[in-house]
């Protein structure tokens, strides 16, 4: 197939395989994977519940009072696009949900909160939600993937948040399937995905970076809905030469990754996040934390970080404010591993910005972007008053496909998340509702919601 076709008939190729969906075998790796990808979405959106943008959201969906069968975790029950749009944003408040490390952004945060919202108010069967799931992860992943070079990582250096965009088009395709749209419904839905599409780089380090996932979960839902309901939109944004990319990528240069849905399954190649801060941080924070002790209590006077470009781009705010400003600082991460921090997702608080263990190591930090540079490494050269110098290197941080989490170290994440807020009781109950997740017949959406209804106070 020439180039030119082969890019004439990418939105075509994205419907066809949504469409297609329900009939689809997953292998058991990747059905395997979704259930990952569903322990850590659960666990981190219970953490981060009672984030002040999620606190803002239901005020106003109680304002909206819409009565519906999906369940807003640790709330009430409404439409599902309503609860897309709170679970959505819950789950990136703290900077702690999946990544897909090509470029595509957070998956979770739009598929999932698209596929359980819809799938319980529709009293539609897990294997369905989870088929809906790997659906969207996978679109979103080859919309915004290639690497360094490719759509998402090129959007970001334009101003433009992955997640946003593509988003979106994930929650779209994950909707679809549960409603079992036909694919020119499915075109449809993706259309509105796109020309809905948008999330600014200039608004993280505020509450608009956790809506930006909550808000493409919402519009997935909507844009099914409406393609449902006949809805017709345009049909061919995303080709290289019309629609989206061209809009937001005026005269950029970028690699399109190709729609190889026949070939392999993205999903296998999730991250999950060790720290509750922007991804573009881990890799600094985890050689941070790797000498701290050897450091000890000796005065630090110089600390030089070689990272990504990519670390400054969407992480480099060097004297943050808040601890929200401080998810999104390179500089402050370092400086909380070196001061003894986990950078969980309870650490990230003012007081925390205040402590002079973190606060006077600010201003000897130095980051300095190496083009070509591993995303996923780092380096440090920590000088000391003694006049000894430390290095400290990550070259894959923990959670990378390429250094993954298995089940042990998920299961850990999700009772560290999960146990403070619903108990220890609960808390296993739910890990066993999500690791049965699609097997042998059994319907854990119901049991799932009854888990996170609203607490008694």
């Amino acid at each position: 197939m020439s180039e030119q076709s082969f890019e004439q008939n990418r939105s075509e190729k994205l419907a066809s395989f949504v469409a297609g969906a329900r009939g689809r075998v997953l292998p058991e790796a990747v059905r395997d994977a979704g259930r990952q990808a569903l322990a850590d979405f659960i666990a981190v959106s219970v953490a981060g519940h009672q984030d002040g943008a999620v606190e803002a959201l239901r005020a106003v969906a109680a304002n909206w009072n819409a009565p519906g069968g999906a369940r807003i975790f640790l709330g009430s029950k409404t439409q599902p696009a309503i609860a897309a749009l709170l679970n959505g944003t819950m789950t990136h408040a703290m900077d702690l949900d999946d990544v897909h490390y090509a470029g595509g952004g957070h998956p979770s945060g739009p598929c999932w909160s698209a596929a359980l919202s819809l799938a319980e108010h529709h009293e539609v069967d897990d294997e369905t939600a989870l088929r809906a799931f790997v659906t969207g992860y996978e679109v979103m992943a080859r919309l915004g993937g290639g690497g360094q070079q490719g759509v998402g990582r090129t959007l970001q250096h334009h101003g433009f948040h992955p997640t946003s965009i593509f988003g979106r088009a994930g929650a779209a395709a994950s909707a679809s399937v549960l409603l079992d749209l036909d694919q020119d419904q499915v075109a449809n839905a993706l259309g509105v995905a796109a020309t809905t599409a948008g999330g600014l780089v200039g608004s993280f380090g505020t509450h608009s970076k956790p809506f930006h996932a909550g808000k493409a979960a919402m519009d997935g839902v909507m844009a099914a809905e409406m393609a449902r309901s006949g809805f017709v939109s345009g049909q061919n944004l995303f080709e290289r030469d019309k629609g989206l990319l061209p809009s937001f990528l005026k005269g950029a240069e970028f690699v399109l990754p190709e729609l190889d849905f026949d070939e392999q399954w993205y999903v296998l190649r999730n991250g999950y996040k060790r720290f509750a801060s922007c991804r573009a941080t881990h890799a600094a924070a985890e050689a941070a934390l790797s000498v701290k002790d050897q450091v000890g209590n000796r005065t630090v006077t110089r600390i030089q970080a070689f990272v990504n470009p990519i670390a400054l781009v969407a992480a480099g705010n060097p004297a943050p404010r808040t601890g929200l400003e401080a998810r999104f600082s390179t500089y402050c991460c370092i400086a909380m591993g070196l001061a003894g921090y986990r950078l969980s997702a309870f650490d990230f608080t003012d007081e925390m910005v205040a402590d002079p263990a973190v606060s006077e190591l600010l201003p000897k930090i130095e980051c300095i972007p190496v083009k070509g540079q591993s995303e996923v490494a780092a380096k440090l050269l920590i000088d000391l008053s003694d006049g000894q110098q430390m290095e400290a290197s990550v070259d894959i941080v923990l959670g990378h496909p390429d250094r993954p989490l298995n089940w042990v170290q998920i299961q850990d994440k999700f009772e560290g998340l999960v146990a403070p807020v619903l108990g220890d009781e609960k808390a296993d109950e739910l890990f066993k509702a999500v690791t049965g997740f699609a097997t042998n017949d059994r319907l854990s959406i119901p049991r799932i919601s009854a888990l996170l209804e609203a607490r008694q106070h």
